[in-house]
């Protein structure tokens, strides 16, 4: 029977203690595909066993088994009643060398990549939603050259170079731009030598991107699947190596006029007579690329549907070498003598550009709001309640009960009520237009950090060069934004403290010799309230959006109402001023840490394994997806990951038709195992069955991606998989229930949620202190076992069946 508490559909589930399953018949050998979650999982800890032989795959990924489970396939009457283990491992896809932090420097372009996926399930507007995402990815781009023009070619070359006083304090000045006299003196050729910093990174960018292009995107899918209209069952889904590359074209070209532009302005603006004729056709040119790299943009889609190997039109792959072409005219014309060019302010042109391009960026938001609406009212306009959840705060800290009972000896298997937040869509639709405008945010962030830390460091004890008005207004706007998020932060802590009184009373229910205080309830109690920490997640992504929103509107305005900084514009003396002057001192400290605190981040998270597993959570989530609006962002694993499943599989399977096999997958393995399964063909996947655990796929995946992971995919994956069974336990911050109801003969796949810890304190089975496992180690659990006998044996009742008769 369906019931609904909150927003919450809770479809009918197993209530009662499963049943022992009969004995495993049958002499075909079945197996079970291991795949891991996030952290970095090894093999060897997957199978419990040190002594293992790799039967495919190579030092990145691949395949293994134990030692003696190797030849397995030769003498299958050796497991007969069992399954052969077999462990599939994906870590160093995502982990490996500390140089890899730096990918954490382009999460903007990551989070513009997650726009184009959270679309909402509504197909009305859908490519005019992945065109808008495709111009706002290609802005962040320019954003972030533009952040290297301003720190090179302004601070540096134009401010800095021209000014004794900063110039004597940088040796390297002297050399590179002949701060002191010489050949390079003239503002032109110094302007000239300086673009070269924002041209070298343009080319790192492409050099990165080429090269995870050519190990991630080359992987080629297996078989085609069957005949479906659905995106993540289409042959061509995991396979986006002409989609990158198309984009990346287009970004190069993007970014070499964005260096050729703020090079030409200045140029332009003080040439008279002759050269100015240069600067105008040179403009004309810059302007008619950027129209011709807009039109390749716009209309650019994934073909899904095959596989995509078809080659680039000659104008999209001309397009590169026609800007580097313009670039290079640009720099021989900088280098002509200006003997009476005398610099002064900021470079002419840069504060104009980086404003309109901060401007355009909020529109497109304004648009992709607008259209995503519209998307919304066209789809079923499912509705979720985060918004709600924060008017509980006063509940909670007055101890109200918990929404849901907690599983354990003294309360029986408990089903699904509520736990693993509501359902529906994540802040209510609009979460990729959330996530755009953190991804500009943060994008806005990284820029005004990069050029207020320079502007500090060629300062010394001498007169600082002074950065464009928006970046230091941007940067003044920091500490507030930090105020504002400890407000969260404090709410959300007195929330858990609430919880966690509510919970002690639901821990004395579930476990008889339990007390209400103490240290072993305080941990249960703790690991039950940081459980629900996901679910308010939403609301910590709409509030910092909200807050990015506001930060860029304001800074935009300031800067260009004022034309100045914060403290210039309020006066230096009374109340304002000192506030004025302590915002911006504060924000350029805050903006420049935030930079190092990214790539120490990103270091302890390779080298740590604990600070792995935290920034792994949404780091594994932001590079599970394709690369289909920024081709800059850091590679998706899927695209190896996935094929190499579906190879794996349908390869081991077609060796003998009475072969079974058991997907069973843990955290972000359990997404993986469902791309897999919904690539396979359809008489395959009739030998296929689904253990996930820990599973994300409606927590997170179907809340933020509902295209693609919402309620009737699911489904979906329910009749595509002739078993399934998910197992959650009440204190996992990640995994949680899919809430698919039963069809047919087919059962829900839910089980009653797993109790955790087994016992409070010790008896004659536990006679040491049982650990809360909360999101790990779901095998040590009797259930799970329990769970992966029932699937082996509805599998070997399967064997007798013809596989294309098998209702689905």
């Amino acid at each position: 029977m369906d019931s609904e508490v909150g927003a919450a559909t809770v479809p009918e589930q197993r209530s009662d203690e499963p049943a022992d399953p009969p004995p495993l018949t049958g002499a075909a050998l079945r197996l079970e595909l291991l795949v891991h979650g996030v952290g970095g999982t090894t093999p060897q800890d997957m199978l419990q066993d040190p002594h293992l032989a790799q039967l495919t795959g190579d030092a990145v990924a691949g395949t293994y088994r134990r030692w003696e489970d190797r030849n397995a396939e030769a003498t299958p009457e050796r497991y007969r009643g069992d399954a052969v283990q077999e462990a599939y491992s994906w870590a160093n896809l995502t982990s490996g060398a500390a140089t890899r932090a730096l990918w954490l420097l382009l999460l903007p372009f990551m989070l513009a990549n997650l726009v184009h996926w959270m679309r909402p399930a509504s197909t009305r507007s859908a490519r005019g939603y992945e065109a808008l995402v495709r111009l706002l990815a290609v802005s962040l781009t320019a954003l972030l050259v533009g952040a290297a023009v301003e720190a090179a070619m302004d601070l540096t070359a134009w401010q800095c170079a021209a000014t004794p006083a900063c110039s004597a304090q940088h040796s390297w000045l002297v050399f590179f731009l002949g701060a002191h006299g010489g050949w390079l003196a003239t503002p032109g050729r110094r302007l000239a030598v300086a673009a070269l910093a924002p041209v070298a990174l343009v080319a790192l960018l492409w050099w990165l991107s080429r090269l995870t292009w050519s190990a991630y995107e080359s992987q080629t899918p297996g078989a085609p699947a069957a005949e479906s209209g659905e995106p993540m069952e289409q042959q061509g889904f995991w396979y986006g190596m002409r989609m990158v590359r198309r984009l990346r074209r287009v970004h190069v070209g993007v970014g070499l006029l964005t260096v050729d532009l703020a090079l030409l302005l200045p140029l332009w603006q003080h040439d008279r007579g002759g050269l100015a004729v240069a600067g105008w056709v040179l403009l004309v040119a810059v302007a008619v690329l950027a129209v011709l790299l807009v039109a390749q943009l716009v209309p650019m889609r994934r073909i899904q549907h095959r596989i995509d190997i078809d080659p680039d039109g000659p104008l999209l792959s001309s397009l590169p070498r026609a800007c580097m072409a313009v670039l290079a005219l640009t720099l021989l014309d900088a280098l002509a003598p200006r003997p009476d060019w005398r610099p002064g302010g900021h470079l002419p042109g840069a504060t104009t550009l980086l404003s309109a391009l901060t401007a355009a960026q909020f529109a497109l938001i304004a648009v992709l709001a607008w259209v995503t609406r519209g998307m919304l009212r066209a789809g079923s306009g499912a509705v979720s309640v985060e918004l709600r959840q924060w008017f509980q705060v006063k509940q909670w800290v007055t101890g109200a009960p918990c929404p849901y009972t907690v599983p354990g000896p003294g309360t029986g298997p408990q089903a699904d009520e509520t736990f693993g937040g509501p359902d529906g869509p994540a802040l209510r639709g609009y979460a990729g237009v959330a996530t755009a405008l953190l991804a500009v945010g943060l994008g806005g962030l990284l820029s005004a950090g990069l050029t207020v830390w320079w502007a500090q460091r060629l300062a010394g004890h001498g007169p600082s060069p002074v950065p464009p008005p928006v970046m230091v207004w941007h940067g003044s706007g920091v500490p507030v934004v930090a105020l504002a998020v400890l407000v969260v932060a404090l709410l959300r802590a007195l929330q858990l403290a609430g919880q966690k009184r509510a919970f002690a009373r639901q821990v004395v229910r579930a476990y008889p010799d339990a007390t209400g205080e103490g240290p072993r309830t305080g941990a249960i109690t703790g690991a039950l309230a940081k459980a629900t920490l996901t679910d308010y997640g939403p609301v910590l992504i709409g509030t910092l959006a909200a807050l990015a929103g506001v930060v860029g509107v304001a800074s935009l305005t300031g800067g260009l109402v004022s034309g100045e900084t914060p403290v210039r514009a309020a006066g230096a003396a009374g109340v304002v001023g000192h506030a004025a002057s302590a915002l911006q001192n504060l924000g350029g400290w805050l903006v420049a840490a935030t930079v190092v605190g990214l790539v120490a981040l990103g270091r302890a998270a390779y080298r740590n394994l604990g600070t792995r597993k935290t920034v792994g959570i949404v780091w594994d989530i932001g590079t599970f997806w394709p690369r289909a609006a920024h081709p800059f962002a850091p590679p998706c694993y899927a695209e190896r990951a996935v094929p190499d499943l579906v190879w794996r599989t349908r390869t081991w399977l077609e060796q003998d038709p009475g072969r079974r096999l058991v997907l069973s997958a843990h955290s972000q393995g359990t997404v993986l195992a469902a791309a897999a399964v919904w690539q396979l063909d359809p008489e395959t996947r009739q030998r296929t069955a689904l253990l996930t655990y820990g599973s994300p796929l409606r927590r997170l995946y179907g809340r933020f991606f509902p295209a693609y992971f919402g309620p009737e995919d699911l489904l979906r994956l329910r009749k595509d998989a002739p078993h399934w069974h998910n197992l959650f336990r009440v204190t996992d911050p990640i995994g949680g229930p899919v809430r698919v109801p039963a069809t047919g003969a087919k059962h829900a796949p839910d089980w009653p949620a797993l109790t955790d810890p087994l016992v409070w304190g010790r008896d004659e089975e536990h006679p040491l202190p049982v650990p809360i496992h909360a999101h790990s180690d779901y095998q040590a659990d009797p259930q799970f076992t329990v769970a992966r006998d029932r699937l082996l044996s509805d599998l070997g009742r399967d064997q007798t069946t013809d596989p294309s008769q098998t209702t689905r």
